[in-house]
């Protein structure tokens, strides 16, 4: 009998950093679930949902993973040992999902209505020595690579002072990179005393 007729459960792989896999065939038992491995990756703390035909669900988090390379015919597979969750302990494991946000305005809402207002505010001066420092670099002689290379450095200088906590370290690294050329460089000196 080959490999793949012993699975006969339908599950799906939720794993920790919430991406979910559905209609996975395996075969599960009391602490063990059998599957191919295919190209998914399995790891300690995943969970495996299984639906059955009745309608009832149920989840197993994985202890051991126990993945085995193909041999003699039998393909590269997974052979779980695993551990039942009970109903409260299934709802709480799949419903801690960490999500990691950045940026301005940056949100999630989950089961609920979000009526904020944000406000991002970027120091306008800034900006507009940023502004200056462009039309400086569009004046001087240096070949075109050089100016986009220094254009570069300063959308992300700009970038820094955005994201609403610029790192002086960085900004004053990157401002120094630009030509040391005068005019340029009092505008630099301008950034960095705002900081």
């Amino acid at each position: 009998m080959p490999f793949a007729d012993l699975m006969n459960d339908t599950v799906a792989l939720l794993k920790k950093d919430g991406t979910k896999f559905s209609s996975l065939k395996a075969n599960v038992q009391r602490n063990k679930i059998f599957m191919d491995a295919g190209k998914l990756l399995i790891e300690p703390e995943d969970l495996i949902l299984r639906t059955m035909s009745n309608g009832a669900e149920e989840t197993y988090r994985v202890i051991d993973p126990g993945f085995y390379e193909a041999f003699h015919g039998i393909p590269s597979n997974y052979q779980m040992e695993v551990q039942k969750l009970g109903v409260p302990e299934a709802k709480k494991a799949v419903q801690n999902i960490t999500f990691n946000i950045t940026g301005h305005n940056a949100r999630i809402n989950q089961n609920s209505i979000d009526n904020s207002t944000n406000v991002v505010q970027v120091d306008s001066t800034a900006l507009q020595n940023l502004q200056a420092l462009r039309a400086e670099i569009s004046r001087l002689h240096i070949s075109e690579e050089e100016r986009v290379s220094a254009i570069e450095v300063v959308d992300t200088v700009e970038e820094q002072f955005k994201s609403g906590a610029p790192k002086k370290s960085v900004v004053s690294a990157l401002l120094n990179s630009l030509p040391h050329v005068a005019n340029i460089t009092s505008i630099v000196a301008a950034i960095v005393s705002l900081m």
